[in-house]
Formats: structure tokens, C-alpha cells, sequence
């Protein structure tokens, strides 16, 4: 996907191109038939099991981290952008975090695991010893790239529910017929076949990487399975999963917030820093091609729909929570008057050039896809979960002991007496504090108010990384979209994303759709 990069200054000045897609269709995906004869060449064939999208910029889109604020030059990116804020189907297929790329992306990432999977199938019981580390990351790689597209094409997972809705086509071999049919079965079923390669693939993963940061490694192994586990509902695998990353001191396994807030806010610094593969809290990054480090950059770019002053100050980056004020926590918060986005510098942008003369290249980011603040935060909320909520605020307590600058320690007690003591959040009103209607059944005396706490640490940790909006699938959350004036007054509520309504699950691609594939449902 070629872009063309104009000079960054203070306020960046960016246009797209018009570009072709460069993958097939489900229908039609890549078999990768490169000859394998060794460790080495499935290695090789390994690394393009990992998806070249990520739908980080979709899904922020997507959520309730994003405003529209009508301002006379804040206009947006491009029509993508509008049909993702507005919850359209949307029809742009170029863009690089289009619902179109990434389908294609994550099945040919898939195609290539199939391919690894298939090949060691074949060898001698003596030689597949040799592969067991190869075997083990495709088949976590396959169920990770099935993962991630449910979170974008589907409904969330509730034991309740899942058998009839829809999943998605989950091949396990490579495609050796043109026009091969497939249909998306139940979620259940989706994520029956998810369980079943990550338990499979996770006695055989190995360690041994020239960039570890990028494969599953048995931490990031472990990472994963404990974020499906808890959107699966299996509580005690989940909490089981990050035990054995976070080990008996989790405090030492978190991301130096502090150090980070100190850095530069200016150019790359604090980006590169968060990315950054020598960083321990990170677990598995992910390299993409994206325009999100611009987007939701400090740029004047796709400022119209933005994370913007509203969203900080009632709802995220500087509001309060049981712990203080936002002033306490170690991060830094970039805005100015020229901008309508609020930010924390964690996502790079960076372009590399295939013409420097004509500046015409590529851009992508890195993404911090599992990472040890976010793993111990789905550990609390699986304890929480389960009820146990003594042990879900010692891990709020000690996320909050590297997060914080203060010396805060929350008790069950005081969550609860803190949210009582809030509204419920309303568009015009907008509070911390939304209504949770999951599809399964919640204690409003104790267990709301710790989720609440949870739910609130999670949106901030997570702020711009695409998380937030599985939360709001998870938890019933009613999300609503509202237009502001350049003094941030609420001007009007356009729409709302009610508990039942369709367009929560994404709509597939159209060339999906066409080629016999079954549509999400839709009611607008």
C-alpha cells in the first residue's frame, strides 16, 4: 500500500493515495506453496503468520474513546474514518485498517500457519521433535488471527448466546481449489476451535528467536490465552494463564510508567520508548501498516472525530477514579489549542520510503499487541469475575503502584462507596460511571462497583490501542455519538449503539459478502 508523505512539521499536513489491494479474498487465499525442507525454511514461512494489519485505528474509531467535534478545519481523515465513527458498513477498501485489508490479512497470516502445520503433518514421528517449537507458534498464530477477527466481525462470546451467533470460516488446511465455499458457523464453534489450537500449541511453544519481542514466546503465549480465556469465561484458566507470567511479584513485570512519562513528548520518543522490544512489560509486539500513529497522532490530521477535551476530562485521561485525580498518575497528556486531540504518545508513526525523491513509501506502526499492565488488569477482572474481590483490588493495587506517583492502596470499600456516590453516565452528563448490561448477571452491590474500577484503569491503560471497544461488546455498554463545537459544548446526539443493536459486530467485506458469504444482520 504506497502513501505519499508530506513534510512533518508542528502540524502534520497529510494525503492519501488511491492504491489497489494487494491480497486476495477469502475465496481466493495465498496456499503459500514455497518449498519447506528444514527448521529454517518453516521459521521463515512463520513470520508472515503474523498479520501486516492491526485494527487498533478501526476499533478506536469505532468505541466511545472518539468524539465528533465540528470545528471549521478539523475535517476528517478520509471517508473511511466517517463511515467507521458513524458505525456505517463501511465501503472504503484501500485503507490500510479497513475491515477489507484486515480480512485479508489475518487469513493470509492463517494460509501461512495452515501451511507450516500441514508440512510437519507429514513428517516421521522422529523429525516432527525437530518442529515442535514451529508447530506450537503456528497453531497459536492461527488461533490468534481467528481471534482477532472475532473481535472485529462478531458479537462478544457468552455461553448463553454463542450457539446462535455467528463465527467465521475457520480453515485448517491450505486451499489447493480456486472458489473454495466456506461458511461462519457458530461462535461457539469459533471459539471451540480457538481453545482447542491454544491448548495444543501452548506445551510446544519454544523461546528461542532473533526477535523474540515479535513470535509468541511462552509468556506471550500465556498472554493470549489468558485474554480468550476471559472473554471465553473461563475464569480459572485465565487467572491461571497471567500467574505464570506475572509470578509472585508482579510489580516487577510492569512497564516503567514513570521513566516513561519523563521522556519527550516531541517526535518519536515516547513512542519508540513504549514499543520499545527490550522493554519487559512488552510481551508480543506487532508491526503494521497504518496511518494510526498519524491519526491519533499530535498532528493535524483526521482531527474531526478525536479523543478530544469532553472525553479527557469526564470520562478517561483526566478524570478522577477512586485513586485521586488524573495529576497523580505517571503519564503526561499531549494537547494544544490547534489540535482536538487528547493523546498519550504510544503509538509511533513511522514511513519508509520506496522513492525518496517522489517521497512516496509506506507507513506503519508497532503495537504492543499482549503486555504485562494490560495482562495483570485481565487477571483482576477475571478475579472480580469469580467474586474474589480482595484479589482483584490487590491487582488494581499494585497496577496503581507503577501507574500512580502516588502512594495509593484502594480497598473494597472504598470502590464500592466511590461509584455509589457517582450518576450514571449520560451523553450530555458524562460520567466515569456507565451502566453495565452484560448477558450474564452481575452483583450490584459489590461486584458492579469493582468492575467499574476495573473497567475505568483498563480504558485509560489501553487509551488508543483498540481495546476499549471489547469491553464495550463484553459488558453491554451503550455507547453514543455526539457533536461538539470547537468550545467543547455537547451540541447534539446523533446515534447510539444500544445493547441489542446489530452494528456491533462489524460488517464483513462486500467482496466477502458476494462471494456467498453470510452478512452480520442489519437493521439501519
Amino acid at each position: 500500500m504506497k502513501r505519499t508523505k508530506y513534510l512533518l512539521s508542528t502540524v502534520l499536513a497529510v494525503s492519501l493515495l488511491g492504491f489497489s489491494s494487494c491480497d486476495d479474498y477469502l475465496d481466493k487465499l495465498p496456499d503459500n506453496r514455497m518449498e519447506l525442507k528444514s527448521t529454517d525454511d518453516v521459521n521463515n514461512l512463520l513470520v508472515s503468520a503474523y498479520s501486516s494489519r492491526y485494527p487498533a485505528y478501526l476499533l478506536e474509531m469505532y468505541s466511545d474513546n472518539t468524539d465528533c467535534i465540528d470545528n471549521t478545519g478539523w475535517t476528517e481523515a478520509d471517508k473511511f474514518q466517517g463511515q467507521a465513527y458513524r458505525w456505517e458498513d463501511i465501503t472504503e477498501i484501500q485503507d490500510d485498517e479497513a475491515p477489507q485489508q484486515l480480512w485479508n490479512a489475518y487469513y493470509k497470516a492463517i494460509s501461512s500457519a495452515n501451511a507450516s502445520i500441514e508440512y510437519i503433518a507429514k513428517l516421521s514421528d522422529t523429525e516432527k521433535t525437530e518442529y515442535s517449537a514451529q508447530l506450537g507458534e503456528a497453531l497459536l498464530c492461527r488461533a490468534y488471527g481467528e481471534f482477532m477477527l472475532s473481535t472485529v466481525f462478531c458479537d462478544a462470546y457468552d455461553k448463553s448466546t454463542a450457539a446462535s451467533k455467528l463465527g467465521l470460516p475457520y480453515p485448517e488446511h491450505t486451499e489447493t481449489v480456486v472458489g473454495q465455499k466456506y461458511n461462519r458457523g457458530t461462535l461457539e464453534d469459533l471459539y471451540k476451535k480457538i481453545d482447542a489450537d491454544i491448548q495444543a500449541g501452548l506445551p510446544l511453544v519454544g523461546n528461542t528467536y532473533s526477535t523474540p519481542k515479535f513470535h509468541f514466546t511462552q509468556k506471550a503465549a500465556y498472554a493470549f490465552a489468558t485474554r480468550f480465556y476471559l472473554y471465553y469465561q473461563d475464569y480459572d484458566k485465565a487467572i491461571d494463564y497471567a500467574t505464570k507470567v506475572l509470578g509472585d511479584n508482579p510489580a516487577s513485570q510492569l512497564r516503567d510508567w514513570a521513566g516513561l512519562s519523563s521522556l519527550s513528548m516531541n517526535d518519536q520518543v515516547q513512542p519508540e520508548a513504549y514499543v520499545n522490544s527490550g522493554n519487559n512489560a512488552n510481551l508480543l509486539l506487532q508491526t503494521a501498516y497504518s496511518d494510526w500513529g498519524a491519526v491519533g497522532g499530535p498532528y493535524s490530521y483526521g482531527d474531526r472525530y478525536a479523543h478530544g477535551k469532553v472525553l479527557a476530562t469526564k470520562e478517561t485521561l483526566q478524570a478522577a477514579g477512586p485513586w485521586g485525580s488524573n495529576t497523580g498518575f505517571n503519564y503526561k497528556v499531549f494537547n494544544n489549542s490547534a489540535l482536538s486531540k487528547y493523546i498519550l504518545r504510544k503509538i509511533p508513526y513511522e514511513f519508509e520510503y520506496t522513492d525518496l525523491q517522489a517521497e512516496i513509501g509506506f507507513s506503519h506502526s508497532i503495537f504492543s499487541a499482549f503486555n504485562t499492565d494490560m495482562l495483570l488488569m485481565e487477571r483482576a477482572e477475571a478475579y472480580a469475575l469469580k467474586g474474589e474481590y480482595q484479589k482483584a483490588v490487590d491487582d488494581v493495587n499494585t497496577e496503581l503502584s507503577v501507574f500512580s506517583k502516588r502512594n495509593v492502596t484502594l480497598s473494597v470499600d472504598g470502590i464500592k462507596e466511590y461509584y455509589k456516590g457517582i450518576k450514571y453516565y449520560t451523553p450530555k452528563e458524562p460520567t466515569v460511571k456507565k451502566a453495565l448490561h452484560p448477558a450474564f448477571t452481575i452483583d450490584a452491590e459489590t461486584q458492579e462497583p469493582v468492575l467499574q474500577c476495573i473497567l475505568q484503569l483498563k480504558r485509560i491503560l489501553s487509551m488508543h490501542e483498540g481495546l476499549r471497544m471489547q469491553d464495550v461488546k463484553r459488558y453491554g455498554i451503550v455507547i453514543y455519538r455526539r457533536t461538539l463545537n470547537k468550545n467543547d459544548e455537547i451540541l447534539d446526539v446523533t446515534d447510539s449503539l444500544t445493547v441489542d443493536d446489530p452494528r456491533r459486530a462489524i460488517q464483513l467485506p462486500q467482496d466477502v459478502i458476494n462471494s456467498g458469504l453470510e452478512a452480520n444482520p442489519r437493521t439501519k
